[in-house]
C-alpha cells in the first residue's frame, strides 16, 4: 500500500541554486544581513543544463526516470518516476536512496554557490505536464488542459490524450478530438480516474469514470517528497 510520505533532512553541503527562499539564509548571513544575489535567466538555464548532466546518470543507475528538473527561488526540485509501463510507483526506499546519492554528487561537484533547498519527489497520481516528453509518456490517460489567449473556445479542455509529438497534442474530449499546439497550452496535468481510459482512437469516454479522491488507504501511489536545506562550500 502506498501512502503520502514527507521527511525533511538538514544538509550541510553544497550545490546552491538561485537565491535563498524564506528561512534558508544561514545564521552567519542572517546576523550580517547578507543574502545571495538572485540569478538572471541565462544563468539559471546554464545551471539547469549542468544539473541535468549531474543528476540524470544517478537516476538512471537506480532504474528510474528523471521526470523533471526545475530550479528557482532557492529551490532545486527533482522529480523521478518509474519507467513507463511499470506496475507501481517510486517507493520510499528508492526515493531516499536517490536523495542521498544526488546530495552527495552536489556536495562533490558544488555546481552553484549560494543557498538552496533540494527536493526530490515522485510525480504522484496527478502530475503536471510541461514538456513534449511528459505528454508522450501519458498518452492514453485523461488530461486537463488550460489554454491561453482564448477568444471563443472554452478555456479548459478535458479528455483522453490520444497522441503527442514535438508540435502539440490531440485530446479526445466530449465534443470530439481537439488538436492543441504547445504554444496554446498555459497549464496541463493528468487526471486520475477510476477505471480504464479508452484506447487512443476509440470513440467516447468511459461513462462510469469519475475523478478519484484518494485517501490514506488508497492502494494507488501517492506523491512522495524528500527535502534538504543545503549551502555551498560546507562539505560534510
Amino acid at each position: 500500500m502506498y501512502t503520502h510520505v514527507f521527511f525533511s533532512l538538514r544538509g550541510s553541503s553544497s550545490g546552491a541554486v538561485g537565491s535563498p527562499g524564506p528561512g534558508l539564509v544561514d545564521d552567519e548571513n542572517r546576523e550580517s544581513g547578507e543574502e545571495d544575489e538572485p540569478m538572471d535567466q541565462a544563468s539559471e538555464s546554464a545551471v539547469v543544463r549542468r544539473l541535468h548532466t549531474l543528476v540524470a546518470p544517478i537516476v538512471a543507475d537506480l532504474g528510474l526516470d528523471l521526470y523533471d528538473l526545475e530550479f528557482g527561488a532557492g529551490l532545486l526540485k527533482i522529480t523521478v518516476d518509474t519507467p513507463p509501463g511499470s506496475p507501481g510507483g517510486v517507493d520510499v526506499d528508492a526515493l531516499s536512496q536517490c536523495t542521498r546519492l544526488v546530495s552527495r554528487e552536489l556536495d562533490h561537484s558544488d555546481p552553484i554557490p549560494g543557498h538552496y533547498t533540494l527536493e526530490v519527489s515522485s510525480p504522484g497520481l496527478e502530475r503536471n505536464l510541461r514538456t513534449p516528453h511528459h505528454f508522450r509518456r501519458e498518452v492514453g490517460k485523461t488530461v486537463n488542459v488550460r489554454l491561453r489567449d482564448v477568444v471563443n473556445d472554452e478555456r479548459r479542455v478535458t479528455g483522453v490524450l490520444v497522441s503527442a509529438d514535438d508540435q502539440g497534442i490531440v485530446v479526445l474530449a466530449d465534443d470530439g478530438e481537439r488538436s492543441i499546439a504547445y504554444s496554446q497550452i498555459d497549464r496541463a496535468r493528468t487526471v486520475f480516474v477510476w477505471g480504464a481510459a479508452p484506447k487512443p482512437g476509440s470513440k467516447g469516454r468511459p461513462a462510469a469514470s469519475k475523478k478519484a479522491r484518494p485517501t490514506a488507504d488508497s492502494s494507488s501511489p501517492a506523491r512522495k517528497r524528500s527535502t534538504q536545506s543545503k549551502k555551498s562550500g560546507d562539505k560534510s
